[in-house]
């Protein structure tokens, strides 16, 4: 009796990828007076009108969001599919690792497909950081001091203060890369570089419109970066640092010296990922853009926090037999400056692989959509140079991190 080859696994396929443009989290914001699930379903439907999508083999659809509290609460992905018109048997489901969840909707999704118990699904992230600020769901990492205390808990930008220290950046370097990231977002924005994938919001009821990301200045100088003040030294003073010093005592104090523009601009945004077996892209004919290979999660010291997403990419690269030299593009969440100037040092991934059209501290940080856009983003700069190999990471609250693996596939 001849033996038979055991069943090829599936590949996980990203057949399209659609965002929002990234809004300014204030009262001044152009997406303020939007709703999250109406981002996301402006989403849904300029997705299923623009691949002829057939709603009905949509087998689930999976968000990420970071604060699921009063307007971003109840299950937003069951919710938008139901208000796109994507009928009644579309799942949905909504999940939380902090400013990771995006990353990590598609990674599960993506996973699920390899695995076989999906053929084709929608995964992405949506936050209205206007709307339901930071912090908004009160849990007791935020609120019960208990849980402050035992954790050793602290404000992202306390940790990256500490980073910074322990690394011994100067005020000027991490400055250096703040001006480099709004540098290349405003000549990404200058060629185009988003067109494919923006899908840009019509005028409200308030009559706001919006077609470009609003927080990137293509005015930025070293002399403006210069001439702002610490950002988190007064709340280092209330507590905070000495949190912090509790935890690491190696360093004596912290030096307060990342600003706003070198932390990450809240912003609004949401974003979409169409991820299907090779069944599905032959029901729904289209062109496979790349595969999602595998993805990692990972934790660290909930004080240090912000160096999760760095080792989520070590360990996502290890576990597929790669090098960092193997990789043509890393996306990597801009948290705060000098976790950036680690994770170029440590995998030597230079100005032209890493973040190649600035990044969040340019474009901004919508929390749970950062993930899925940094991935369709990965995925559009490796068509764009064709390359073979990218990497989109986020480091969360309380030292989680994920990364995704991506391979292009070459037509």
């Amino acid at each position: 009796m001849l033996a038979t080859a055991p069943p090829r696994s599936p590949e996980a396929l990203v057949l399209d990828y659609v965002r929002t443009p990234r809004g300014r989290a204030s009262t001044k914001g152009s997406l303020r007076s939007r709703s999250p699930v109406e981002l996301v379903v402006h989403l849904q439907r300029h997705l299923a009108e623009r691949t002829s999508l057939d709603t009905d083999q949509v087998e689930d659809v999976v968000l990420g969001c970071a604060s699921q509290v009063d307007e971003q609460g109840a299950n937003l992905a069951r919710t938008s599919a139901l208000l796109a018109g994507w009928g009644e048997r579309a799942p949905g489901a909504t999940l939380n690792r902090f400013c990771a969840s995006g990353v990590d909707a598609v990674g599960q999704t993506a996973a699920r497909v390899r695995s076989g118990d999906l053929d084709l699904a929608v995964a992405g992230g949506v936050e209205s950081v206007s709307r339901v600020p930071m912090f908004a769901d009160r849990g007791p990492l935020w609120t019960d001091a208990d849980t402050v205390g035992r954790i050793g808990s602290v404000h992202m930008g306390i940790a990256a203060d500490l980073n910074a220290t322990l690394e011994g950046y100067t005020r000027e370097e991490l400055d250096a890369y703040g001006l480099e990231t709004q540098s290349k977002a405003a000549r990404a924005w200058e060629r185009k570089a988003f067109s494919r994938s923006l899908v840009p919001l019509p005028p409200d009821t308030a009559g706001l419109a919006l077609d470009h990301d609003e927080l990137v200045r293509p005015g930025t100088t070293l002399e403006t970066l210069a001439g702002l003040s610490p950002a988190f030294a007064e709340l280092g003073a209330q507590g905070q640092d000495s949190i912090a010093l509790k935890a690491h005592p190696v360093a004596e104090r912290i030096e307060h010296l990342h600003t706003a523009g070198t932390s990450p601009a809240m912003a609004d945004g949401a974003a979409l990922l169409l991820i299907g077996n090779e069944a599905a892209a032959r029901r729904t004919g289209l062109r496979p853009r790349a595969r999602i290979l595998a993805a990692a999660t990972a934790a660290v010291n909930p004080v240090i926090m912000l160096t999760a997403g760095q080792s989520a990419v070590e360990k996502v690269i290890a576990r597929a037999g790669l090098t960092a030299s193997d990789i043509d593009v890393f996306e990597f969440a801009e948290a705060f400056s000098a976790l950036c100037l680690r994770f170029r040092r440590d995998l030597d991934a230079g100005p032209d692989r890493m973040n190649p059209n600035g990044g969040t501290m340019a474009m901004g940080h919508a929390f749970g959509a950062t993930g899925a856009i940094l991935v369709g983003s990965c995925v559009e700069e490796l068509e764009e140079r064709e390359g073979r190999y990218g990497v989109a990471t986020v480091s969360g609250a309380a030292g989680l991190g994920v990364a995704v693996l991506i391979e292009r596939i070459s037509q």
